[in-house]
């Protein structure tokens, strides 16, 4: 079992003061750019990898954020409920709990899930979830309980606390890397100032153990810091080979998809998309936020898919060349807030169009069958 630490504040590793709930515009409307040609069609897939069972789509969320599976069940965030549920292979939903203490705002509420590292088919033994809270953004931990259909948790552990929040930018992806770390992303918290600020944890990419404690080979000593320069990062995966990619919602004219680097800085709010700056890292990929606003990625097979929120599609990016996009299911399920792999290698698609940005269509939110396999 993971032992419990005191909860680490950034206090501890950069002196960093506590930053206060503040307030931020809406994502702004750029003027209209030249969209590319789209396309409708799945792309090819391999041979189908062996199912668990089958698996319905599960209607009627309300703002969900985030997935993580525990066996053949997932578990979803509700930004704006703080509830936690419990989604079953045939379509149902149960809640598990209402995390304590989550204050909704904005884009501020109970956002990014991860479950502990497990093998050998064994359970995981913990859930983290990011969290909006009124001292700041939070990730804590819970022991997860009982069997897939009737999963519980527990009293949580607090491992960071502290984090900048607002209206806005709140970053709040959570996941476990091929190293068995925790990484975090940090929004700017409207204050993009924080970005190029090594003692504040605002605009990063945070490396914890899953303790809560700071590995020692962090790029910064003593400190969380893993990566610098972001503005509201989004959406981490990793490859099979190691390498971590990350979306990142840009201000007015690029958002963009990174590959992320130990020690490295992304240029915010100095630079916003592709430079030739050498003193910060280009990202690989650039789209106006009209056309994409991206959030959660995952990496299946050879290929990085993207949900994107304003775009409404989903976009996929080949690994052997990430200067290449396609673009599927464009308007089809509205607003992507995230795509995940199932054990049984399947991608699925979280809807997110109950949270005030666009009329919902009916049976929203929808957690998706996107038909594509491993």
């Amino acid at each position: 079992m993971l032992t419990s630490r005191r909860p680490l504040t950034f206090f501890s590793a950069t002196a960093v003061l506590l930053l206060a709930l503040t307030s931020c515009a809406p994502e702004p409307d750029p003027a209209p750019a030249p969209a590319p040609e789209p396309s409708n069609e799945a792309p090819a897939t391999p041979e189908p990898a062996a199912q668990l069972g089958p698996r319905q789509q599960t209607l009627n969320l309300t703002s969900p954020w985030s997935v993580a599976f525990v066996a053949n069940s997932a578990l979803v965030s509700e930004r704006d409920t703080a509830k936690l549920l419990e989604l079953a292979e045939d379509g149902t939903s149960r809640e598990i709990a209402t995390i304590a203490g989550v204050v909704h705002g904005g884009e501020g509420g109970l956002l990014g899930l991860a479950v502990s590292p497990a093998t050998d088919g064994a359970q995981p033994e913990s859930l983290y979830a990011y969290s909006t809270a009124a001292s700041g953004n939070r990730v804590q931990r819970f022991p997860i309980t009982g069997e897939p259909g009737s999963l519980a948790i527990g009293d949580p552990t607090t491992i960071i606390e502290g984090l900048p929040s607002a209206a806005s930018h709140n970053g709040g992806r959570i996941a476990f890397g091929p190293d068995g770390m925790l990484y975090v992303t940090a929004g700017d918290a409207a204050q993009p100032w924080l970005s190029q600020d090594l003692s504040s944890p605002g605009g990063k990419i945070l490396r914890l153990a899953p303790d809560g404690s700071i590995p020692e080979d962090n790029p910064y000593a003593d400190s969380p810091v893993y990566s610098y320069g972001h503005r509201n990062p989004q959406g981490i995966a990793w490859a099979e080979d190691g390498t971590m990619y990350s979306s990142e919602f840009g201000q007015d004219t690029w958002d963009e998809l990174n590959v992320i680097t130990p020690g490295s800085n992304y240029g915010w709010p100095e630079v916003e998309g592709i430079l030739g700056d050498v003193r910060y890292v280009d990202p690989v990929q650039q789209w106006t936020p009209a056309e994409a606003t991206p959030s959660g990625i995952a990496i299946l097979g050879d290929t990085i898919y993207i949900a994107n929120l304003r775009g409404q599609r989903v976009r996929t990016v080949p690994l052997s060349d990430l200067t290449a996009n396609a673009e599927y299911f464009i308007e089809e399920f509205g607003r992507i807030r995230d795509v995940v792999v199932s054990p049984d290698g399947k991608l699925w698609l979280l809807s997110n169009n109950t949270d005030g940005r666009i009329d919902p269509r009916p049976d929203d939110d929808r957690f998706i069958d996107s038909g594509l396999v491993k």
